[in-house]
């Protein structure tokens, strides 16, 4: 591991050159982008293991500052964080291929699922594979469930923001941003009722003076927007791909709690009003996205890439697929940029904040009561074929019809729960198994 500068945060082998030259530093990340399965924590994990231990070239305590800011941000949180070492190291240049090259190899392996599964899903066999990939999703984000409830329901006000949050979404309809909204400003007015004894730590300060934020915005806001104008333009405002884009911006500024949480906000337009995929699409889209390295927000793409593959229009087919996919994607994964360029200079200054640290604490409690939201809707789609709607006043509920239960596919989801809980397996493995069972199960029935 090489010495660490106290001062600065960074380190270099020899504790004499402060950073390691681009090149370097270029195909580390190219690594981490290639290896980087298993979600956020793994991802994350990964990240110190290159950066703090081995090479040594941000001190902890700067990676630990940097991860607890990119929590407060929505979007993905690895890739941002990947994003503020690159500039930690080599400024703009730097963020922008590390931020760039840790979604890159996930974003190609899914466009080319994405195209097999467009042209083949039809056939027996491909689906034959799905049908026990979706068993082993639902067990996946029951996980995910149960480690967040872990760390975010200490309290019994988070417990109870959780239920609201469920309960918004599930009965009520409520879309997943405003919920998002209304938990982060509760959370920061409650927050500011206690008094902050601690004054947080500042930043260099040549590092802000040579900080422009209005040019850093309007640079990057153009850059995010401008895909959505061209297509609103050359293709219409009514567009598929214009709808895209404006619906995933909309979502990128919401995004908090990774694929799990916006997944449910997805579903819920993406598979009724706007028919861009059926609800096991969904689910297939998600089997997928577990299986590439990248952030799993990837999943997106894999909406994008079914809506523009079947728009019509003069925008179809694998050209239409691959636009749609590189507009979510990208409308998706550039405000990393925009929020890490702008704050980067403030991190250490910002932690600690106890208003941004209560208006975190509640988000991270509602996405918890929207990650069962989005459980829940996956399990009543793999386990039942038939789903009706109760409605009563302003209460509509997903019910299933109890005879279309599928026993091979809850035998299945009940193999994968094992497989997650009690086996320990990873969650490759599990995809695996459960999939070439369910292989097996339709194959031979």
């Amino acid at each position: 591991m090489g010495i660490v500068d106290e001062a600065t945060g960074l380190g270099g082998r020899d504790g004499t050159t402060p950073r390691p030259r681009f090149a370097e530093a270029l195909a580390v990340w190219a690594k981490i982008g290639l290896l980087s399965f298993g979600g956020p924590a793994g991802q994350i994990a990964l990240m110190h293991r290159e950066i703090v231990e081995t090479r040594g070239w941000v001190s902890e305590a700067r990676f630990l500052n940097a991860l607890n800011f990119c929590m407060l941000l929505p979007g993905p949180e690895a890739q941002q964080l990947a994003t503020f070492l690159g500039w930690a190291l080599h400024g703009t240049r730097g963020g922008i291929a590390a931020g760039t090259l840790f979604v890159l190899p996930g974003f190609i392996v899914i466009s080319v699922l994405s195209t097999l599964y467009a042209l083949f899903h039809q056939t027996q066999w491909l689906g034959d594979v799905f049908f026990g990939l979706k068993a082993a999703v639902v067990a996946i984000v029951v996980e995910a469930l149960i480690k967040l409830g872990r760390r975010a329901l200490k309290r019994r006000l988070s417990a109870v923001v959780a239920v609201a949050a469920f309960l918004a979404m599930f009965a009520f309809g409520v879309p997943f941003p405003l919920i998002v909204v209304v938990a982060g400003l509760a959370g920061f007015l409650a927050s500011r009722r206690q008094v902050d004894a601690q004054e947080p730590p500042t930043t260099a300060p040549d590092e802000v003076q040579r900080h422009r934020p209005w040019r850093i915005a309007s640079t990057w806001i153009a850059v995010w927007l401008a895909p959505v104008a061209f297509a609103a333009v050359l293709f219409g405002a009514d567009s598929t791909l214009a709808t895209l884009g404006v619906f995933f911006v909309k979502t990128a500024l919401t995004t908090f709690g990774g694929a799990y949480a916006v997944l449910g906000y997805v579903a819920q337009v993406a598979v009724e009003p706007l028919h861009w995929l059926r609800p096991e699409e969904m689910l297939d889209g998600l089997a997928l996205a577990e299986t590439t390295p990248g952030p799993l927000l990837l999943v997106l793409s894999f909406v994008g890439y079914q809506a523009g593959f079947h728009a019509g229009a003069g925008l179809n087919g694998i050209a239409g697929g691959v636009l749609g996919a590189a507009m979510v994607a990208w409308v998706t994964f550039v405000p990393s940029f925009l929020w890490i360029f702008l704050g980067a200079p403030y991190i250490d200054r910002l932690n600690g904040r106890t208003g941004l640290d209560g208006a975190l604490s509640a988000i991270t409690a509602a996405v918890v009561g929207v990650i069962l939201n989005l459980a829940v809707w996956f399990a009543l789609n793999t386990l039942f074929t038939e789903i009706g709607r109760w409605h009563f006043g302003p209460i509509a509920l997903a019910l299933p019809r109890w005879a279309s239960l599928d026993p091979a596919a809850a035998t299945l989801t009940v193999l994968a729960l094992a497989c997650v809980f009690r086996w320990r397996l990873s969650m490759l493995t599990t995809l695996v198994v459960i999939g070439a069972l369910g292989f097996a199960a339709r194959s031979f029935a």
